[in-house]
């Protein structure tokens, strides 16, 4: 029952504001007036579930561009992150996004960053661009895993995210976000309140590394990440 109530409200947050968030982005060309839509649509949207979202560690947030790396279990993290992560930022995408109505428009317009990744040639100019934004003071969030985990497990990240923040030389942040897989155990669009605790860890720097150290430092992420999803999650308020 409770889906068949939410489900309206959550397309009505998605198109009353994906559409004018897209277009937002006809003006105001820093993508910023765009992220703000994008959070609220986040908030609306875990608030019409039920869904509370505890922030610790927002003072790890560094001053000035980075790369913040999460784990990745259901596409509840996409609303978990943009409603909540304490800091401005773009996702690093698939450019066949691009092709999605509303949210296509939304991602192209509100200045995030899409790569290829069928053609290495492509892919690779893509992470030059990445990078270049990044140097120029854009952040971004990243799901290093590459796609969703079936469970809570944390998969191998991989390097290209890292080797974009060494190119760019900017720090990671390590982000866990604990207790998805219980709100969302049969999938996003049949979230159950609950509450998540997403944990910002310290930056991990990447001055003097080179593209070579990627590998090690994605690992390095990766034990930050799940060190913190086995603390206890609080429980439902």
């Amino acid at each position: 029952m409770r889906t068949i109530l939410t489900l309206p409200l959550v397309a009505a947050w998605t198109v009353g504001l994906g559409v004018p968030s897209a277009l937002s982005g006809l003006f105001d060309r820093s993508g910023s007036t765009p992220y703000r839509l994008a959070r609220a649509w986040g908030r609306l949207c875990l608030r019409t579930w039920g869904v509370r979202v505890e922030v610790r560690g927002a003072e790890h947030v560094p001053p000035g561009p980075a790369v913040y790396a999460a784990n990745h279990v259901s596409a509840l993290d996409i609303p978990v992150m943009f409603g909540h992560l304490p800091a401005e930022f773009r996702i690093i995408h698939k450019r066949s996004l691009h092709f999605v109505p509303i949210i296509g428009q939304y991602l192209y317009l509100g200045g995030h960053i899409g790569v290829h990744r069928g053609r290495p040639f492509e892919a690779r100019r893509s992470l030059e661009r990445a990078a270049a934004r990044i140097r120029g003071g854009t952040s971004v969030a990243v799901f290093p895993e590459g796609t969703r985990s079936r469970d809570t497990a944390v998969r191998a990240f991989k390097r290209g995210s890292f080797v974009i923040a060494i190119e760019a030389g900017v720090p990671v942040v390590p982000v866990s976000l604990a207790g998805v897989k219980e709100v969302a155990a049969r999938g996003a669009l049949r979230a159950r309140p609950g509450t998540i605790t997403m944990t910002l860890h310290a930056p991990h720097p990447t001055a003097g590394l080179q593209v070579n150290d990627a590998q090690a430092l994605a690992a390095r992420v990766r034990e930050a990440v799940t060190g913190a999803l086995a603390l206890p999650v609080p429980a439902a308020s």
